[in-house]
């Protein structure tokens, strides 16, 4: 009751010349902010008869719900699956640098690593909230070591494991306590997966399907048995076959649970994905779309030599390959870029490359509620476009926290 009357004797702020984006269209409306949340400007006329206190004209850009990146391994050099003996500085930079990209919450997403790092490193990952000091953290993303070798990419084989006889303790031995964790990527063909499937998602930790050889059946029982995401689609499993298309398969599968939303992240940094398989996906199942940047340490460093987790990264140009090898390992491109490219190459609409990196994110993880919309009620994270998609400010719980020092107020 307190934070409500807190709620309603704050500022109210109103946004105006803008387009918002709401209910997958570009209204020209105003967005009215009040105690970090949106605020439904008919209530407070006719309700508490009031008007805004504070208002700033945002020159006719587009304010779009903030973007949320869900498989995120580091960047400026921070590596999330580095043990060190303080982690929450790397989390802190990172979440700080992303801002300017229009990112305001993200998870963290830790490669194939031995028990000893997941141990040290993941009780220093706490879900935090975004503000002033950089975007929120929604909870770590596990992606390995419960993968095929055959699939693996730039995950280090010597770690990599599978489940044994109690499948969920080797799970909890591997990683330690799951409080902090929100996502974990495995191959569904591993025997005793669907046991772990279930023990994490009646925890409430969304299981996605990658680095994986499995065949559409083992994946349809994978999402029978309740795993709701796909990592990084078309990289890291079986290519699409006509007989048996795999994981990829998921996007029409007739035997999902029904009404069953599949989600799937694509990496639309020009590299991992040809625009054509890009084109394929989103006509195929668009509502599942969810972009992602797969970004690794080396984002904002330029060319030369790097980390990922127990690997050495080689960075050349836009590519970021395992050293000494021609295997892919994670984008150097940040979240805006994929948009704008993910645009221009399925030739979308500009409100479906924006939900892909809000709405269905916030779907995905069940936040629908209060992040990647603009709806009345949710909270006011987002972010402020101009007509190409760049990033002029962005705003968490309705404070700015970023802002394109061209821009205007």
């Amino acid at each position: 009751m307190r934070g409500g009357q807190r709620a309603a004797g704050a500022p109210v702020r109103q946004f105006t010349n803008c387009r918002i984006l709401r209910g997958g269209t570009l209204l020209r409306e105003d967005l009215w902010v009040r105690g970090g949340r949106i605020l439904d400007p008919e209530k407070l006329f006719f309700e508490e008869r009031r008007m805004a206190d504070e208002q700033q004209d945002c020159g006719g850009c587009i304010l779009a719900p903030g973007f949320i990146d869900v498989q995120m391994n580091g960047g400026f050099g921070v590596d999330f699956s580095k043990a060190t003996e303080d982690v929450g500085s790397g989390i802190a930079l990172v979440a700080r640098r992303i801002l300017s990209h229009g990112v305001t919450s993200f998870c963290p997403t830790m490669v194939t690593s031995p028990p000893e790092i997941y141990h040290k490193v993941l009780p220093q990952i706490p879900v935090k909230s975004g503000g002033p000091h950089g975007a929120g953290v929604l909870g770590v993303h596990l992606e390995g070591p419960f993968i095929s070798r055959e699939k693996r990419g730039a995950h280090p084989e010597a770690y990599l494991r599978s489940f044994e006889d109690n499948a969920f303790h080797d799970v909890l031995a591997t990683y330690g306590a799951l409080d902090n964790v929100r996502i974990v990527t495995l191959a569904p063909e591993l025997n005793r997966s669907h046991e772990v499937i279930q023990a994490l998602t009646a925890q409430g930790i969304c299981v996605s399907l990658g680095h994986s050889v499995a065949d559409l059946g083992a994946a349809e029982v994978a999402v029978q048995n309740g795993a709701t995401f796909i990592t990084h689609l078309f990289n890291a499993m079986l290519p699409f076959h006509h007989r048996d298309p795999g994981i990829v398969g998921l996007l029409t599968s007739d035997r999902l649970p029904p009404g069953h939303c599949i989600f799937y992240g694509m990496i639309a940094d020009g590299i991992h994905t040809n625009p054509a398989a890009l084109r394929i996906a989103h006509r195929a199942h668009p509502r599942g779309l969810v972009l992602v940047t797969d970004a690794v340490p080396a984002l904002g460093l330029g060319n030369g030599r790097h980390t990922l987790g127990q690997q050495e990264v080689e960075v050349d140009g836009l590519i970021a390959y395992v050293a000494g090898t021609k295997t892919l390992c994670g984008s150097i491109a940040p979240m805006d870029v994929c948009i704008r490219h993910f645009l221009q190459a399925t030739g979308c609409s500009v409100e479906s490359a924006l939900e892909a990196a809000s709405l269905h994110p916030a779907q995905l993880l069940g936040l629908e509620k209060t992040k990647g919309n603009l709806d009345f009620g949710a909270d006011a994270d987002f972010v402020v476009l101009d007509d190409t998609l760049h990033v002029q400010a962005t705003y968490i719980s309705g404070e700015l926290v970023w802002k394109a020092e061209e821009a205007g107020p």
